[in-house]
């Protein structure tokens, strides 16, 4: 019976109206015993069956409720000095016990049923100290009891003690840095002052710094448009927190709109310059593709070491300096600039990896594994020609081959391969001594040059475009291939015009100069020219200006497409226009605008290609989802007619997630339900969507889809498809992919145009004996290479219409991807570039962004020696303490400097 009636005034915790009656029950509590503790209490909970089931406290936590409800009673006694002394009584309870927050602390559980009693006598205080001390407390109370959206906790802390907010502990100081963004935005909607608030984030940020929450420090600064107090107070970021905060900063860039993704771009740029971080300044100028600022920051640099790393980083993402620019600078850092070096130390890691000796493309397609019931009875030219490629790309940059050279060949055809080529495919296999000798510029121009007075117009052509392949990615100080090049542009002979326009725009690709432009630009412009010729010589012109939006550059292509009647346009080869204005903008997103305006008055197919073309370059590995959404709603047409431009966007959907782990992953769901529902165009554009995707990263669902198309009864889905097995394996030698195309060229033995394409896959799959990479992306997947793209897309587009092209008379435009080989290695150097052998781990790359302290940035690591190849996805980090890398991206080549004795510099 007592017990019951001891129950009479329990509550739920969320009726705190009733909880008045509590203190006077306090001394009948004190003296219960120890198995009746609790009985009586306020805080009751029901049981299943509905029955009121008591919460058992403990004697100390009873204690500590009628204290803080007694003190909740004298703040609101009539006497001043009462309420002084009750108030600051419960701000030390709530401060000592929200300081470390792992769960609901007592204060403020016991205090919560007092809330609405103490908002209601909050208004009835006059303004003073007391007033600003109870809103405090309320500020606290806020933080769990009011409702969503309403942002009581922030409204009342305005009202009370501004200063040390670090005392009531991170999880305050969080919730508190929530509702000041929304008040933010509320405020500038309505044009309401906001100083009272950036007080508090004044206070809020070096807080959140000091305590390793510098990716909240930053999201609040974010909010309130303030990010640039980084840079103005010197003292929030250090040389303890400015990796975690410029790390964190460049990755929330990627989300953020333009312009405010390039102002924070910016302000990462200065903290790094400020710490004196300049190869990792460098890599964000390079991200903000602005040209000055790269070369200011490497006129800047006062260490020569670092200078040498640096210029080894411009060389590899193709920012030359020539001329004046690099008059201050001396040989050695001249050749590291150009790239001239690149041809020898490639050399040496291919002979530390014993990969010197040269391959036949027989030792590739390993024809005794492949199952033929029969002889094989294919056009011996066209199956020559796919050998001329294989060997190209297999041999690319070892400066030696046993189908061309004359020294390794023994048979009665020794060094006469070319002439066993018809026509157009002389020109190919002529252009390939270029690749066998990539970036070796003095020695291959010199066995190059030999092929130049050959009486066939085909020879000539081929020797034209392989010393613009041989100087790709390499500046030299005589530049030899504007002075050979241009010659032929003067003539009428447009076979020799293919190749010495081509070669141009690789072999200056990037580069930007104004002198190219001009004899390019003749070539365009002419309404007489063969609509090919001009179809090159725009892409030419994409491939030098790639993302410069050059306005004469842009106007000369644009003029042509308007100027250029239908039936010419209709033609494939007119698409490298559209690509070569595509270029022209690559990453430039809404610049573009402008220049899409005006292709709209362009009728005919090549209107809407144009468009779709400029579009998804403009945005390319921006992973707008808006472009993305627009793109396949494009694909979801159903047209009799006029519909190549699908097939540009299903690669336009690749292009913009590009390089985007999540968006990639959305785009491969997508790309399966193109194939089941698009139209035959959309079909055939997926298979070297999903190539670019993941080019030389051999996903395995990528690989299988690609598996199953290759087979598909549609041919060019099927070419598409084999060719992008390559793409995917390039340069990694996935044995997997290796056995898949041994199959296809089984199975497909006995058609001509398809086994020259697996012909291709695996010279692809083998590219450089395993040691290159066609990916655009490096520096950990950060930066993307301009140059590579414009490589890897002219060979996409050419296989959109892969049997007018590339199985045609334009093979040669595989050789643009050459734009892209690169080295998938890192080699170690000392501070005189002599080659450094150390240990390093090499595993799976790990996120790392907003994690604090020193996390493990790699998984799964092994140990090896300098040099090493580095797959897609992994990451190196030094595995000594005896030196430290000049760069904090272990990838191509890095400078290593030795630490300084530690003994002697205790002595």
């Amino acid at each position: 019976m007592s017990q019951n009636s001891g129950d009479k005034d329990s509550t739920k915790a969320n009726e705190p109206a009733k909880d008045k009656e509590g203190p006077p029950s306090s001394d009948k509590d004190k003296n219960k015993s120890s198995t009746e503790k609790g009985k009586g209490d306020k805080d009751s909970t029901k049981d299943g069956k509905g029955k009121e089931k008591k919460e058992d406290l403990l004697e100390e936590d009873i204690q500590k409720k009628q204290e803080l409800d007694l003190m909740v009673e004298r703040v609101q006694d009539k006497d001043p000095g009462v309420q002084k002394l009750a108030l600051e009584t419960l701000r030390s309870e709530i401060r000592s016990s929200t300081s470390s927050m792992t769960s609901v602390p007592k204060p403020l559980k016991f205090l919560r049923p007092h809330y609405d009693t103490l908002k209601t006598f909050f208004d009835t205080l006059p303004e003073g100290e007391n007033k600003s001390f109870l809103a405090d407390v309320l500020s606290i109370l806020a933080m769990t009891m009011s409702k969503p959206g309403v942002r009581e906790s922030l409204n009342f802390k305005l009202k009370g003690i501004s200063q040390d907010l670090s005392s009531w502990g991170h999880e305050f100081v969080r919730n508190l840095a929530s509702e000041i963004g929304e008040e933010y935005d509320v405020r500038r909607a309505e044009d309401k002052p906001v100083d009272d608030i950036i007080a508090l984030v004044d206070q809020i940020v070096p807080f959140n710094m000091k305590h390793n929450a510098e990716p909240d420090a930053c999201d609040l600064l974010i909010e309130v448009e303030r990010l640039s107090k980084l840079v103005e107070d010197t003292t929030l970021v250090d040389e303890k927190n400015y990796a975690r905060v410029c790390l964190y900063l460049t990755s929330c860039a990627s989300y953020i709109p333009e312009p405010d993704d390039t102002d924070i771009l910016k302000i990462t740029l200065a903290i790094y310059r400020r710490m004196k971080q300049l190869p990792d300044a460098l890599r964000i100028a390079i991200k903000i593709n602005d040209i000055g600022l790269i070369k200011d920051i490497y006129k800047s640099c006062e260490d020569r070491s670092v200078k040498k790393q640096l210029a080894l980083m411009m060389s590899r993402h193709s920012v030359f300096m020539m001329g004046a620019e690099a008059s201050d600078d001396d040989d050695e850092l001249r050749a590291l600039l150009t790239g001239a070096s690149l041809s020898e130390r490639f050399l040496a890691i291919a002979r530390d990896l014993e990969v010197l000796e040269p391959k036949h493309p027989e030792d590739i397609y390993k024809s005794h594994l492949e199952q033929k019931t029969t002889s094989t009875n294919v056009d011996s030219a066209r199956q020559n020609l796919a050998t001329t490629f294989v060997n190209a790309f297999i041999n690319c940059g070892f400066g030696t081959d046993k189908l061309l050279n004359k020294e390794n060949e023994k048979d009665k055809d020794k060094g006469n391969w070319i002439s066993r080529n018809k026509d157009h495919g002389m020109m190919s296999a002529t252009a390939s001594h270029g690749m066998i000798l990539l970036w070796d510029v003095d020695g291959g121009l010199t066995q190059i040059d030999r092929f130049t007075y050959a009486s066939d117009d085909n020879i000539k052509a081929g020797a034209l475009l392989a010393l613009g392949i041989v100087t790709a990615g390499v500046q030299h100080e005589c530049d030899p291939a504007i002075a050979l090049l241009s010659g032929p542009l003067d003539t009428e002979n447009i076979t020799q015009h293919r190749g010495s326009i081509l070669g141009l725009g690789i072999a200056y690709a990037g580069s930007a100069r104004d002198d190219i432009l001009e004899k390019l630009t003749q070539i365009v412009e002419e309404t007489k020219t063969n609509i090919e010729i001009a179809g090159l010589a725009g892409l030419a012109i994409g491939q030098v200006f790639v993302g410069t939006c050059h306005p004469e550059a842009t106007q000369s292509i644009l003029q042509t497409l308007l100027e250029r009647d239908e039936t010419s346009l209709n033609n494939t080869h007119a698409r490298f226009l559209a690509l070569g204005l595509g270029l022209l903008y690559l990453g430039r997103r809404e610049a573009a605008e402008t220049t899409l305006e005006a292709l709209k008055a362009i009728s005919g197919t090549m209107g809407p290609y144009a468009i779709t073309t400029v579009e998804t370059c403009a945005y390319a590995a921006s992973g707008n989802v808006l472009k993305v959404q627009k793109l396949l709603h494009s694909c979801g047409d159903h047209l009799d007619k006029d519909n190549s431009f699908q097939a540009v966007a299903v690669l336009g959907i690749a292009f913009v997630v590009i390089g985007e782990e999540i968006g990639t992953e959305m785009s491969l769901r997508s790309f399966d339900h193109l194939l089941q529902y698009g139209e035959p165009v959309i079909r055939r554009a997926v298979p070297l969507a999903l190539g670019l995707v993941s080019i030389s990263n051999a996903r395995i669902t990528v690989m299988d889809t690609l598996s199953k198309l290759s087979h598909d009864s549609d041919s060019e889905v099927a070419m598409n498809a084999t060719f992008a097995l390559g793409l995917i394996g390039a340069g990694t030698n996935n044995s997997r992919i290796g056995g898949l195309l041994r199959q296809l060229a089984s199975y497909y033995y006995k058609d001509a145009n398809l086994l020259f394409v697996v012909r291709l896959a695996q010279g692809l799959l083998h590219l450089g004996k395993g040691t290159m990479t066609l990916s655009p992306f490096h520096s950990h997947n950060f930066l993307m290479s301009r140059v590579a793209i414009t490589g890897i897309l002219t060979v996409l587009h050419a296989c959109l219409d892969i049997k007018n092209t590339i199985l045609a008379k334009s093979h040669y435009l595989l050789f643009t991807l050459v734009s892209a080989i690169y080295p998938r290695v890192l080699m170690t150097f000392d501070e005189d570039l002599k080659p450094l052998t150390v240990n390093v781990r090499v595993g799976q790359a790990v996120d790392v962004v907003g994690q604090a302290g020193k996390p493990k940035t790699i998984t799964g690591f092994q140990t090896h020696t300098t040099p090493v190849l580095l797959g897609a996805g992994e990451r190196a980090e030094l595995a000594t303490d005896e030196y430290v890398a000049l760069s904090n991206v272990l990838e191509g080549f890095v400078i290593l400097r030795k630490k300084p004795d530690v003994h002697s510099k205790e002595k």
